[in-house]
Order: C-alpha cells, then sequence, then structure tokens
C-alpha cells in the first residue's frame, strides 16, 4: 500500500507545480484539497479540471487550513510568513514543496540528481548541463524550477532517465528539507527576494541547502567567497569534494581558464601536475565572462558524474541559450543589440555590462527594493550613453547622476506599448559604429510588460523595425 494511501494532503497553489502534486498524490491514494486566493476565470477552469479527477478545490481563501490536513504542500513563490503556514505550525503540521515530494517519490534505483541554484545563470548552467550529459549518450532531462514538473518526471519511473539536471530556487530549496543531491552547484549570490526570505543571510542559508548531503562533489564559485563558506558549511557525505571554478588559471581541485581554454585540475589522477582539456571559450555561446562561468559549472558537475573531457566540448558546442538571454538580436549601420530582458536584477546585468567594451544602455522597470550605485560605479567607464524606462527609472537616474554624470541620460516618461520602440529608437540616436545597445533592465518587468519575455520580444520587433528603416 503507498504510504500516501487516505493521506490528508492540502496544497498550497494551483499553478503549474501546485497542479502537478496534487494529481500525482490523489493517484497515489491521498485524499487531496488544493487551496488558493484566486477566483477568477482562469482559477475556475484549472479548479473544474481537478475536481473532474476527484481533487477538492477551495477558491478565494488562502488563508485557512483545512480540517483534518496531514501536510501541506506549497508552490514555490508562497512566502514562509503566509497565514495558512502559521495555521499549519500550530497544528503541527509539516509544510513541504513540490521539490520535496519529487525527492519523497524516487524509488531505491531512480536517476542521480545534479542539482544548481545561485542568484542568476541557473537555468542557462542546467540546459548546459544536461546538453553535455546528453553528448555523452546518458539520459538525461533539464527540470525543477523549469521545463516539465519534476514531480512528474519522477513518476515516469526509476528506469526513465539516467540521471536529472535539476534547477533549484531558493524558494524550492527552503522547502525540500530531504533533498540530498549526487553533486551541485551554487553559481554565485547577491541580493534577491529578500522580501520573501527577510534578509540577505536566510536567503543564503536557503541557496546553502543544495550542498547538504551531497556524494561527490560541492561546486562553488571561487570569485564568490559566500559561495565556499556555504560548501564549509555543509553536512555532506563522506569523500565529497570542495571543487571550485574560476575564469583564471585553476588551482588544483577547479575548473578554469588557461589561453582560452577551459581545463579541469579537478577530475584528473594527479590534481597537483596534471590539467586535462575540455573546450574552449569560442565553443560557449555567447562567450561573456559570465557565461564562461556558468559553462565550468556545468562542465565541474558533468565532470562529478563521471563525463569524459569530449562530451563537455560535444555539449558546450551543440547548446544555444534561451531567448531574452544576452540574446544578439541585429547589427543596424554597424551597432549591434541584444537583447538580455532576463538581467531583472543588479547582479544580473552586471554581468551582461561587462560582456562590452561602449554600451548605450537601456535599463529600468521595477526596482524590487534594488540599488543602483555599485552596478553604475562598476560599469560607467563602458557606458556610451543610457535610456531609462518604467517605474522605478529615477533610482538608476540618480546613481548615473553621482556616478557617472559625463554619460548622456534619456528618461522615458512613458509606459504605452510604443515605449519600447523609442528607447531603441532614441537609444539608436546615442549610439556610435562598434557600439553595443544593450537591453539588460537590473529591474523587473511586471510595471510595463506580462513578464521578462514580453519585454525581450517587444525589444527585439523594436530592433527589426528600426532595421527596416535604416536599410
Amino acid at each position: 500500500m503507498s504510504e500516501w494511501q487516505g493521506k490528508n494532503v492540502t496544497v498550497a497553489g494551483l499553478g503549474v507545480s501546485g497542479i502537478s502534486a496534487a494529481r500525482a498524490l490523489a493517484g497515489l491514494g491521498a485524499s487531496v484539497t488544493v487551496v488558493d486566493g484566486g477566483s477568477g476565470e482562469a482559477h475556475q477552469e484549472r479548479a473544474a479540471s481537478l475536481e473532474g479527477d476527484g481533487i477538492s478545490v477551495r477558491l478565494g481563501d488562502a488563508e485557512t487550513l483545512p480540517d483534518g490536513t496531514d501536510l501541506v504542500v506549497t508552490s514555490p513563490g508562497w512566502k514562509p510568513s503566509s497565514p495558512l503556514f502559521a495555521a499549519a505550525a500550530d497544528a503541527g503540521v509539516d509544510v513541504v514543496g513540490d521539490v520535496e515530494i519529487a525527492w519523497r517519490l524516487r524509488g531505491p534505483d531512480a536517476a542521480p540528481w545534479l542539482a544548481i541554484t545561485g542568484t542568476n545563470g541557473k537555468t542557462t548552467t542546467t540546459r548546459m548541463l544536461a546538453a553535455i550529459l546528453t553528448a555523452a549518450g546518458l539520459r538525461t532531462a533539464a527540470v525543477g524550477n523549469i521545463g516539465t514538473p519534476i514531480v512528474d518526471i519522477v513518476l515516469e519511473g526509476d528506469d526513465a532517465y539516467d540521471v536529472l539536471a535539476v534547477e533549484l530556487s531558493s524558494y524550492q530549496l527552503h522547502w525540500a528539507p530531504s533533498l540530498r543531491a549526487h553533486s551541485a552547484a551554487v553559481l554565485n549570490l547577491a541580493p534577491d527576494h529578500l522580501d520573501w526570505h527577510g534578509s540577505m543571510e536566510a536567503y543564503a542559508a536557503d541557496k546553502g541547502r543544495v550542498y547538504e548531503g551531497n556524494h561527490v562533489a560541492c561546486v562553488y564559485n571561487v570569485a564568490d567567497e559566500v559561495t565556499e563558506d556555504l560548501v564549509r558549511e555543509a553536512d555532506v557525505e563522506e569523500g565529497c569534494r570542495a571543487v571550485g571554478f574560476t575564469l583564471n588559471a585553476p588551482a588544483p581541485s577547479q575548473l578554469g581558464v588557461v589561453d582560452g581554454i577551459l581545463v579541469d585540475r579537478a577530475f584528473v589522477p594527479d590534481r597537483q601536475k596534471q590539467a586535462q582539456e575540455l573546450a574552449e571559450i569560442s565553443d560557449v555561446q555567447p562567450p561573456a565572462p559570465h557565461n564562461i562561468a556558468n559553462a565550468l559549472a556545468a562542465a565541474a558537475l558533468a565532470r562529478a558524474f563521471g563525463v569524459q573531457a569530449t562530451a563537455v566540448r560535444d555539449g558546450l558546442r551543440a547548446f544555444r541559450p534561451d531567448a531574452h538571454r544576452i540574446e544578439h538580436v541585429a547589427d543596424v549601420q554597424d551597432v549591434a543589440y541584444v537583447d538580455d530582458s532576463k538581467a531583472t536584477n543588479t547582479h544580473a546585468a552586471e554581468a551582461s555590462l561587462a560582456a562590452y567594451e561602449s554600451i548605450v544602455w537601456i535599463a529600468g522597470g521595477l526596482a524590487k527594493g534594488a540599488t543602483f550605485d555599485e552596478l553604475v560605479t562598476k560599469s560607467a567607464k563602458r557606458l556610451r550613453g543610457a535610456v531609462l524606462i518604467g517605474a522605478d527609472r529615477e533610482l538608476i537616474r540618480e546613481a548615473l547622476a553621482r556616478h557617472a554624470p559625463e554619460v548622456p541620460v534619456v528618461d522615458l516618461d512613458r509606459t504605452d506599448t510604443g515605449a519600447m520602440s523609442e528607447a531603441v529608437r532614441r537609444a539608436a540616436e546615442l549610439a556610435r559604429p562598434g557600439d553595443t545597445v544593450l537591453m539588460a533592465p537590473a529591474c523587473a518587468s511586471m510595471d510595463m510588460f506580462t513578464n521578462y519575455n514580453k519585454r525581450g520580444e517587444a525589444f527585439a520587433d523594436a530592433v527589426r523595425a528600426l532595421g527596416s528603416t535604416s536599410a
């Protein structure tokens, strides 16, 4: 009999992961109730679909714990301070996430997990890792915070995959106490989602959970000391190693770069004297510094799993990043136009700005409590000009005035559908041949767009329109 048979489970949230968990647990015999504060048409349609499968749904009330609840399964975005969870704590009921459920549902011979987290670069690195594993002839999938819900993947059976590349957000890690990966990487850490976690310390601690119980390797960023500190604090299996990645020449037990070559001094017979060539910088697209770091992290996890060097090279050559991640859109009159709409925080924007020498920067949106002084100070020498859009553009304008007063700034006080087209036109006026017009907003998009994808599409459309009029 399934351990879930007859258990009363409350699922918080009617999103993709919540629906996946609800269906899975109901299929295993649990009595499932889904709660969500929404009650619109879309919510009602999802509720009707679940109710058709015998799953109870309660809309418009996300605060009251259903009577008899034995376990709460939360969607990632629900804050720990939510009243529903306070009620669960008062009742002595555990709260876990869909990743925890997936981990508990694994069979004894299930595919190991190679886990990736960090403030920026998670999705790209996870997809790079999946490409490398595929090049090695392994059955794999990029899952977790991307792609197919991880519960659905696990339910395909122990023999469906050889290994999984798992992207994990800080939210997911917070609710996954039992997770024990084969190997894991924290790519970087910068202030983000602090309204959810409450402090930088709590945010870092949740990221660090990815290292708990690792079997083979804890991969960290040599340039980000906090990631190494998290490795030191982790309780890992005996024999698990700390493996660093760096854009410089690697020390023993590190992967790095030598004369344009990605090399491994961690997974070789003699780390003191040997280095294994993995790939060339030109095998990584785009070859921006932060993307090289992503490639090294992915390579480290693949090598920890025993993948040969040739598969690292072949996988990186085959990989192409998702849209809106430092994506070259077009060249117009010898000016490159690059879409990095996914740069929704200052850390991501800093990495993007560091990839180009002379930039007209399109930035702005919802700042989410961020400040921009450090970003502008580090990037000022690269800026030809700036075009600011969105609700919190004033914060960026003030930082530019303080730290880069010589940089010309265009402040667009409009949020209509034509705002991005004007931003691109004004950026083109500031640019000179050889420059890059880079949209790396350093802010969230929801003040003007549905999401960062829509913002990137608007930018690309505006660039193409500019090209047609310049032809």
